[in-house]
C-alpha cells in the first residue's frame, strides 16, 4: 500500500457522487483491520444511496468500529452528526478513516470537525477522489472547481488525489489511463504533488501506468449490477 496511506492516523476522503469514494473507504477500512484498530466514520450526509453504513454489519465483523449520522440508512430526510463521532479524535483508533459527503455541501460536515483535524494536521491526508468517467469531473477545470469548493467549506487542503476512473465492470486501461494524465494535470496546477491510481488488480495489471497504485475490491456493488 501507498506510503502516504499507510503513515497517517487519520485519512479523509471525498469526492463527488459516483467517484467511488466509499469503495475505497470501505477496502481502506478492511485491508487495515488486519493490522490496525480501525473506525470508519460515515460523514456523508448528503448521499442516501451506496453509502459505507450499508456495509456496518460487514465491517463491524471484520474488527472495525463503525460510526454514522443518527437517521442514517432510515427515511428521515437530514442526518445528525453524533457527538460519538468527536471520540475518535479524544481515544482515537490506529486509524481512522472518514467516508465524506461529495461535494462542498458534503464537505461542510467534514469542517464541523475543522479544530479537532488542524490540531492533528501533520497525522491526517485528505484525499479527493475522481472518476473521470462520471459527470462534473471529466476534465480538469470541473475537478480543480470542486476541489476548491470542498477545500473552502471543508476548510482543509487536499493531499492527495486518487485517480479511480472506472466503468464498472465495463473499465479499459485507456479509461484508466486518461484518468490518470487528467488528474495529473489537475494536482500540478493544484500544486498537490501526491496521486494514486486505485481499481480492480485485473485491471491494474494491464495499464502503463506511472502513478503508485492501489487495488480494490468491490463490496457496494448493487443488485443489479451482479447480474
Amino acid at each position: 500500500m501507498n506510503k502516504l496511506l499507510t503513515e497517517k492516523q487519520y485519512l479523509v476522503l471525498t469526492g463527488n457522487y459516483g467517484s467511488g469514494k466509499t469503495e475505497l473507504a470501505l477496502n481502506l477500512a478492511m485491508q487495515f483491520a488486519r493490522t490496525y484498530k480501525t473506525t470508519l466514520v460515515d460523514l456523508d450526509i448528503v448521499n442516501p444511496y451506496f453509502r459505507s453504513g450499508e456495509k456496518a454489519e460487514e465491517a463491524e465483523q471484520a474488527g472495525i468500529r463503525m460510526l454514522m449520522p443518527t437517521f442514517a440508512m432510515t427515511t428521515v430526510d437530514i442526518p445528525a452528526l453524533p457527538a460519538e463521532i468527536q471520540s475518535v479524535f479524544e481515544v482515537p483508533s490506529d486509524r481512522t478513516i472518514f467516508d465524506v459527503g461529495g461535494d462542498d455541501t458534503g464537505a461542510a460536515a467534514l469542517g464541523r470537525y475543522y479544530p479537532s483535524f488542524i490540531a492533528r494536521r501533520d497525522q491526517t491526508a485528505v484525499m479527493l477522489v475522481v472518476n473521470c468517467m462520471r459527470p462534473l469531473t471529466q476534465n480538469t477545470e470541473d475537478i480543480i472547481d470542486l476541489a476548491e469548493r470542498i477545500e473552502n467549506r471543508g476548510r482543509l487542503k487536499i493531499d492527495a488525489i486518487i485517480n479511480n476512473t472506472n466503468l464498472a465492470d465495463q473499465t479499459e486501461p485507456g479509461m484508466v489511463e486518461a484518468g490518470e494524465k487528467t488528474v495529473l494535470e489537475c494536482a500540478e496546477r493544484m500544486g498537490i504533488r501526491q496521486v494514486i491510481t486505485a481499481g480492480k488488480q485485473e485491471v491494474l495489471d494491464r495499464c502503463s501506468l506511472v502513478t503508485p497504485t492501489l487495488a480494490v475490491r468491490r463490496y457496494m456493488a448493487p443488485e443489479w449490477m451482479e447480474s
